[in-house]
């Protein structure tokens, strides 16, 4: 008889096993490059692109630009195409990058430290006019930004930046950017210390030097020595906090891993105390563990803020000590709490030398070459030739004697450049916005100025520090995060059905000791049109609803969604 056939066994599922791949870490053997970017820096170093910029691009034209040093390594040298004219945000993230370009330039100086002289402040000045259709944007990071550079206009550009001693060097790309540091350096009668010397030595040894002219992203770095924490530094790469160690003395409090963005952090104490001479080798040690550590597979986790949230402070900064300075770092405090809202160093401010600073406002960071060359033409006949830039798109004029005082301060706001600015003056902040910006969905600059001069007259006696931080993409170049009220640009639909520029509203960020993010309403956003209505609205339920003292910030975390919205 034959036998009864049998049920095959059911087969067992096979697990599908993949390989990790890693993260792109030098350090970890992945020398492969996974992403395009990593592909074009491996083929030739972004420092090189000047060279063909100066013999051959210049000569020949837009068109004959490789795309990989048109879009990649001419940022190197601070150099980004602008968005073609008339594109609206709807396409931003359709067009391919050749149909956004135009066939002019963004152009960045680098202004580490934020310290000019009036000598160098009036070729920026000049250089606008000429070359840029008089445009000159004072950035968030102390730089100067043109638009409407011509490829054929940027060797001579260069050559009269660098006679006056400044430079567009590594000003983009993945690179070292622009060190900032406190506008009032070496003068503030309240400094801790002047963190200027290391400024200048991490600047001489090693912008431009290969070393560091490859990394996974960009790399940004802040140092000041000031009571105000006036640069923003819980939101840098690496920051150098001033503070008084009980054993030692003045130095700096070392921080790592902040960055904004589409995945925000607030940087992270390593708890060491850095002396101001050991400043440039601890900030060597810091990006050298970026560079060899930082992931480069993804380009979205190529920041150094992931891999310290992924490592954390203790082993960060045993490895800092155990493989790159080869000693350990001395244990230290943390910065003390300032004692004023305001970081920007507006106003009339004595120095500690008997004279006086003055900082003023422009509107949203928004100049022009004019203007400039007319600041340091005041700045000549009422200081002593020295002017500075902020972290919160201000200028300031230094060495000014008490009787020059009140005639610089109404010389200023003949220009519209206010040492007396309102608090929507004071605290409105805008990043470049469709006008030029390739990534741009929504309008900042113009609507940032126009919302400045509705609240003032709207509110004219509201007088809290408060900050209005306007960014036009997702991007955060504009630190919506972490302001008062902070303004996503992105398209939104109206009362009629209509799609129009909007903006989603962050409420109660903050930098300082409390720093942490912005509270988002479900499904609060505004048009361009109603936001107006809308500030002021939410501004008049705080001044009603708020407790003695209370800042915005603190108020917006407790107050119901109805009041925020």
């Amino acid at each position: 008889m034959a036998a009864t056939p049998q049920k095959p066994a059911a087969a067992t599922p096979r697990r599908k096993v993949s390989r990790h791949r890693g993260e792109g870490q030098w350090a970890a053997g992945h020398f492969t490059p996974l992403n395009g970017n990593e592909q074009f820096k491996k083929d030739d170093d972004g420092l090189n692109v000047r060279t063909r910029i100066e013999t051959i691009y210049s000569k020949h034209g837009f068109d004959s630009i490789d795309p990989n040093d048109l879009r990649g390594r001419m940022r190197w040298w601070g150099l980004y195409t602008q968005r073609k004219p008339g594109i609206d945000g709807g396409k931003t993230a359709i067009l391919e990058p050749e149909e956004l370009d135009d066939k002019y330039f963004m152009l960045r100086v680098r202004i580490d430290g934020g310290r000019l002289t009036t000598q160098q402040l009036r070729v920026i000045g000049e250089i606008s006019q000429e070359f840029a259709r008089g445009t000159a944007d004072i950035t968030d990071r102390q730089n100067v930004q043109y638009h409407w550079i011509r490829i054929e206009d940027v060797p001579e550009i260069w050559n009269r930046l660098e006679a006056v001693g400044l430079s567009t060097t590594e000003a983009c790309g993945d690179t070292p950017r622009v060190v900032i540091g406190s506008p009032v350096a070496g003068i503030a009668e309240d400094e801790i210390i002047d963190g200027s010397s290391a400024i200048d030595e991490i600047h001489s040894r090693y912008i431009g030097s290969k070393e560091f002219s490859n990394l996974p992203r960009k790399f940004k770095t802040a140092i000041s020595g000031s009571p105000l924490l006036d640069v923003a530094h819980e939101i840098n790469d690496i920051a150098f906090v001033g503070v008084n160690h009980p054993e030692h003395g003045p130095g700096f409090d070392l921080w790592v891993g902040g960055g904004l963005s589409t995945n925000p952090k607030i940087g992270v104490r390593l708890g060491a105390w850095v002396p101001l001479d050991e400043v440039p080798d601890v900030w060597a040690g810091v990006i050298g563990i970026f560079r060899d550590y930082g992931y480069r597979r993804l380009r979205t986790r190529a920041r150094l803020k992931f891999l310290v949230a992924d490592w954390g402070p203790e082993k960060f900064r045993q490895i800092l000590q155990d493989e790159y300075l080869k000693r350990e770092l001395v244990d230290g405090p943390a910065p003390a709490q300032p004692l004023q809202r305001w970081r920007d160093h507006v106003g009339v401010h004595r120095q500690n030398d008997g004279r006086f600073y003055v900082g003023f406002a422009p509107r949203v960071g928004r100049v022009d070459g004019t203007t400039l060359t007319k600041i340091a033409e005041l700045a000549e006949a009422h200081g002593s030739g020295r002017v500075r830039t902020t972290v919160e798109q201000k200028m300031i004029i230094l060495d000014v004697e008490e009787a020059q005082v009140d005639s610089l301060v109404e010389s200023l706001e003949a220009l519209d450049l206010t040492a007396r600015p309102s608090s929507f003056r004071r605290g409105t902040m805008a990043c470049t916005g469709i006008e030029y910006c390739k990534l741009a969905i929504v309008e900042t600059k113009a609507r940032g100025s126009q919302l400045i001069d509705e609240l003032e007259r709207r509110i004219p006696d509201f007088d809290e520090p408060l900050t209005i931080n306007i960014n036009g993409c997702p991007n955060a170049c504009a630190r919506i995060q972490v302001a008062d009220i902070g303004l996503k640009g992105q398209l939104v639909v109206n009362d009629r059905g209509e799609q129009v520029e909007g903006y989603q509203v962050h409420l109660g960020g903050a930098l300082g000791l409390e720093a942490g993010f912005g509270r988002k309403v479900r499904g609060l956003k505004v048009t361009s049109d109603e936001l107006p209505d809308y500030v002021e609205r939410v501004l008049k339920r705080f001044q009603e609803e708020r407790e003695d003292g209370e800042r915005f910030a603190t108020w917006a975390a407790r107050a119901s969604e109805e009041a925020l919205s």
